[in-house]
């Protein structure tokens, strides 16, 4: 095992990292693909937090490589004394359109899962450095807002499952340097040839960010740091607007806007939805549809979303909107 265990300088830096995020002596979850990120990952982990980490590898049923490259992953883990568990997803109809974003949220329905099951303390992935300097310019180029260019977070919640711990230790980490790792451990990592397809977006940015040289991938991950300290900072005004100006009544509330930015009036606008909606996922919340809310009460008008009734005005009033009839429903 000892071949296996990254050099002392990088095992103590990831230490740092690990540490920053979650507290020695918790029960860790890792997800390992078998690609070079989660290997390394997995690698680290163990150096790190010898007998406090399982891994899992979950199956899709998309591609029948993927069988091999888990037995490899176990194989792997039975070497570093790490139990690990094969995760299988069973589609009804397999995906034909938005296969990745499909296959995330089975990913991490199965692994959320596995953590409750295992009573797994947190869960934490292989994203890196790279990784998150093309979601920055893949947002970019869908126009976001700073909460979306803010990229990945360190320490959030796995999508979809409030209160389970999500981590990303490596986001300070280059791809290149994850590959030296496993190189160093005599590691073959597996190849997803999705990773090759250009009909994902995120391969069309990756191929763009390294051929086109306009771009640094650490001056734009560290410009999504920055802005994610923005975004923070929207949302401690946003909240001290709520604070000041919203009176919640039952099972309605009511907002009197002030002269803050328009920015801040949309994060309260969002959370007020989100406190009363009867319909979709108030979480989702597109830009779009805040900003044609926003427009809607500032000129004074009546409209509805997520089934709340929003009235504009020099006072914004949130009540559950009347049911729709079964004539209404699309």
């Amino acid at each position: 095992m000892a071949e296996l265990s990254p050099e002392g300088q990088l095992v103590d830096r990831f230490r740092a990292d690990l540490d920053a995020l979650v507290e020695p002596g918790t029960r860790l979850g890792l997800a390992v693909s078998g690609g070079p990120d989660s290997l390394a990952l997995l690698l680290l982990a163990a150096a790190v937090r010898p007998g406090e980490v399982e891994a899992a590898t979950v199956d899709h049923g998309l591609r029948p490589e993927a069988a091999a490259e888990a037995e490899m992953v176990a194989s792997l883990c039975e070497r570093l004394d790490v139990p690990h568990a094969l995760l299988q997803v069973t589609w009804d109809v397999p995906p034909s359109s938005a296969i990745q974003e499909q296959a995330r949220e089975v990913r991490y329905g199965a692994l959320a899962g596995w953590m409750r099951k295992r009573s797994l303390g947190a869960l934490a992935t292989g994203h890196h450095l790279d990784d998150q300097a093309e979601t920055l310019l893949m947002r970019l180029a869908r126009g976001s807002g700073v909460r979306g260019l803010k990229g990945m977070r360190a320490c959030t919640d796995v999508p979809g499952r409030p209160g389970l711990r999500l981590l990303r230790p490596l986001l300070g980490w280059r791809r290149s340097e994850l590959e030296r790792i496993c190189a160093a451990a005599g590691l073959e990592p597996a190849a997803d040839p999705g990773n090759a397809d250009e009909q994902f977006e995120r391969v069309r940015t990756r191929r763009a960010l390294a051929e086109s040289g306009l771009f640094d991938a650490v001056a734009l991950a560290r410009s999504a740091t920055n802005l994610a300290a923005a975004d923070e900072a929207l949302d401690w005004a946003a909240g001290e607007e709520w604070r000041e100006r919203v009176d919640q009544g039952d099972g309605d509330l009511s907002y009197r806007p002030s002269g803050a930015p328009a920015e801040v009036r949309r994060r309260v606008l969002a959370r007020a939805i989100a406190s009363l909606a009867t319909e979709g996922a108030a979480q989702d919340l597109r830009g779009r549809e805040l900003d044609r809310l926003l427009a809607e009460l500032e000129a004074g008008r009546t409209a509805t979303l997520r089934g709340v009734r929003c009235a504009g005005g020099d006072e914004w009033r949130f009540t559950p909107a009347p049911p729709r009839s079964s004539q209404s429903q699309p």
